[in-house]
């Protein structure tokens, strides 16, 4: 990541997320959003992915062949760094950590806060999950309504097809017909 950090800083982004996946021809995959967890585009990551490909072209991480893929981390997005649970307080989130806990891995609940500590999280409305960003393995955001209503009023969310004002979205209203081909 220190390859491209400065690149990344320099269009005003931060990494969410850095993963490199398996397979015959590999995928790089690079979660960005702007600084602050402002609205990020679709332009923001293709002007990423121009501004760091010539860097891993040139410095070769990946030593076989592979696709990058630069994307946003989404409305249901993974939490992988310190102060992205305090961003989400009140909201449902799916913990996996990296060590069992009584025998369990696995876990859902809300976000409480976040401090020193880690991330409190209220499990079942009686128990308190406190766990550190480095414990675990995987956090992701529950997808809800009211996320997604978070997500649309601050702007992360584009118009969607219900919506009267879509700005410059080109809407395909053309019908597919179905049915069977004699």
């Amino acid at each position: 990541m220190s390859l491209i950090s400065s690149t990344v800083e320099g269009l005003g982004l931060e990494i969410v997320r850095l993963r490199l996946s398996g397979g015959r021809r590999p995928c790089l995959q690079i979660m960005a959003e702007r600084a602050g967890g402002a609205p990020t585009s679709v332009e923001d990551c293709a002007r990423l992915s121009r501004a760091i490909s010539p860097v891993l072209e040139e410095e070769d991480p990946v030593t076989d062949a592979y696709v990058l893929e630069v994307s946003t981390p989404g409305i249901d997005r993974p939490l992988t760094r310190v102060g992205d649970f305090g961003r989400w307080v009140g909201h449902l989130v799916k913990v996996e950590l990296q060590r069992p806990l009584d025998g369990q891995r696995r876990f859902s609940g809300t976000i409480m806060s976040e401090d020193d500590a880690g991330a409190h999280i209220e499990l079942d409305g009686e128990i308190e999950l406190i766990v550190k960003v480095d414990e675990l393995s995987k956090a992701t955001l529950v997808l809800t309504d009211k996320l997604i209503e978070e997500a649309r009023a601050s702007g992360n969310l584009p118009p969607q097809p219900d919506e009267d004002d879509l700005g410059d979205f080109e809407i395909d209203e053309t019908q597919e017909e179905t049915g069977d081909v004699s």
